[in-house]
């Protein structure tokens, strides 16, 4: 007869078609029914931690929810960071772990339940005669509230027999959060007869706006009012008409492009979180600007903020484009054959949007990565997912790689203020994008820290894998923040590592790169059958003393 592991995993495979794990005793029997009673596809990584992330990042660049396993004890306490990342940055995930026996705790077991709740995420224990129906509860919470949650199997049950496995229902996820009521109503109205009369507006959208399937309209919207748009940078790519998107906001937006948002008279935000970094510290808007924010939040998420509408934002702009709509009809407006150019008609967003180039290298001798980034934009492949683990270097692929929507761009661990979850983003990005190009950007810090998952990268990517290593020789973040104050240096300082022959190691590709010229051979690897070629390993010698503008933000903050 099935076990209690069997339908856990029987269930889960019915909602989940990948699941990333470490195997151990408390997550053995689990596994052993996915893999033989099932068609999920199970990816093992080579520490805890990763097997969350990738579960995470698989997420973010496919919209499909994916699920991660570990053991008990040590196995459970190794994914925290990761699971706190995903509480953090509202990602659903479901991670099946092994856990203390009904009897009581064992030396090695902790308190599991309270240590998910202390990171934010609720957990299932599954019995003996409700595993089924707890699996799909599991993962309707998680798609509901877009959190991860935990899935524990106590050890003594995991083997008992529970009889067949029951049909059972599919999760049930709530319909869009349609705008309501009087005042909702009132709102758009009001925001509907500001971007009808402005005379430059501006249409800001992030990942929430993603999520909605908000695109098309908030690309008619802006076309209808002739707003100049731009993306936090977890949204980047979601307005249609690139040509008068003025790009991300905040600390990774191009000065020209900060100015002209500065310089608008009304502006309206779809499903963004406002956070320091896209406000610029309150800096984005000038105080003159007329404010509004549509989000599923409960209220506004920023002071400046000076009407708010509750709503999923595909359904309020649909709603908005309606509402302008019937304004300019009736004001003549569609039928005035005099129109002046709209705001975005009348400015040079190209301009608006350049970067500084950069020099070949930097005053001290090692790459400049403002120029390195610039060069590497121009050679990887179209076809492209980036992940990015935090730290410093954050700055120039936000910068310098565009992207063409925003499951293609994703930072993991930036929510949680987190480094160290790079590598085993490749893994689920992979798997959720196997026909791309998985791109990492990761720091030299951040990339020991999660070296483990090196070979997992390199495993589960192959041929469409590479990584680009700033490698300052620093904790960069660290250096700017307190070795400007005149703290201790030392502390922030790592030896030079050579990340190159870590690639060659587990069967990658590695180039250490030093100058521009060494990078001809992202060139011909782009060329090159990703079917032939190895996962390549960039390790940039970068300048440390190359400053990324979102980090002299920081700096002039904390200052």
């Amino acid at each position: 007869m099935p076990t209690v592991s069997a339908h856990v995993a029987l269930t889960i495979a019915r909602h989940i078609d990948h699941v990333f794990g470490v195997m151990g005793n408390g997550n053995a029997y689990f596994l052993d029914a996915l893999e033989k009673q099932t068609d999920a596809t199970y990816t093992a990584v080579r520490h805890e931690q990763g097997a969350v992330v990738a579960a995470d990042a698989h997420f973010r660049a496919s919209g499909r929810i994916a699920a991660a396993t570990t053991t008990y004890g040590a196995g459970f306490t190794n994914t925290l960071t990761a699971l706190a990342e995903s509480v953090q940055a509202h990602i659903p995930l479901v991670l099946v772990v092994g856990d203390e026996p009904t009897s009581g705790p064992r030396p090695w077991d902790v308190d599991q339940i309270a240590l998910a709740s202390g990171v934010g995420a609720r957990t299932y224990t599954v019995g003996h005669a409700d595993a089924a129906a707890t699996v799909v509860i599991a993962i309707e919470h998680a798609l509901t509230y877009r959190v991860p949650v935990v899935l524990a199997i106590p050890y003594d049950v995991a083997t008992l027999d529970a009889g067949e496995v029951p049909a059972g229902d599919s999760p049930r996820i709530p319909a869009p959060l349609a705008p309501r009521g009087e005042f909702a109503d009132g709102m758009l109205d009001e925001i509907a007869s500001a971007l009808a009369g402005a005379e430059r507006p501006f249409l800001l959208a992030g990942r929430g706006a993603w999520l909605a399937g908000a695109g098309e309209a908030l690309g008619e919207l802006a076309a209808l009012t002739g707003a100049l748009t731009a993306s936090s940078a977890l949204g980047r790519g979601i307005f249609p008409e690139q040509q008068y998107d003025l790009g991300v906001t905040g600390g990774f937006g191009a000065d020209g492009a900060m100015a002209l948002v500065r310089r608008a008279d009304v502006a309206v935000v779809f499903g963004a979180s406002l956070n320091q970094f896209t406000m610029r510290f309150g800096d984005l808007f000038a105080p003159g600007t007329r404010v509004f924010q549509v989000d599923v939040a409960p209220a506004a998420t920023h002071a400046h903020v000076g009407g708010f509408v509750r709503s999923d934002a595909r359904l309020a702009a649909e709603s908005l484009v309606e509402r302008v709509r019937g304004i300019r009809v009736v004001a003549g407006a569609e039928r005035d054959e005099t129109r002046q150019p709209s705001w975005r008609e009348s400015v040079d967003v190209a301009a608006a949007r350049a970067y500084e180039p950069g020099d070949d290298l930097a005053a001290d001798g090692r790459l400049d990565p403002r120029s390195a980034a610039r060069r590497i934009a121009e050679l990887l492949p179209e076809d492209r997912v980036i992940v990015s683990d935090g730290g410093h270097f954050i700055g120039w692929a936000n910068m310098y790689w565009p992207v063409a929507s925003p499951d293609r761009m994703m930072m993991i661990g930036t929510a949680f203020q987190a480094i160290g979850q790079g590598w085993p983003s490749v893994v689920g990005a992979t798997r959720a994008r196997p026909e791309s190009t998985v791109v990492l950007t990761s720091g030299d810090g951040g990339g020991l820290m999660a070296i483990a998952d090196l070979e997992s990268a390199v495993r589960a990517a192959g041929g469409r894998g590479v990584a680009v290593v700033w490698n300052d020789a620093a904790y960069g973040a660290e250096v700017n923040l307190y070795g400007l104050k005149g703290l201790a240096e030392q502390p922030m300082l790592i030896p030079q590592v050579d990340f190159a022959a870590f690639a060659a190691a587990v069967g990658a590709e590695g180039v250490a790169v030093h100058t521009l010229a060494d990078l001809d051979r992202l060139a011909s690897w782009t060329a090159e059958d990703p079917a032939s070629r190895r996962f390549l390993v960039l390790d940039l010698r970068v300048s440390g003393g190359v400053i990324a503008p979102y980090q002299h933000e920081i700096i002039r903050v904390n200052s």
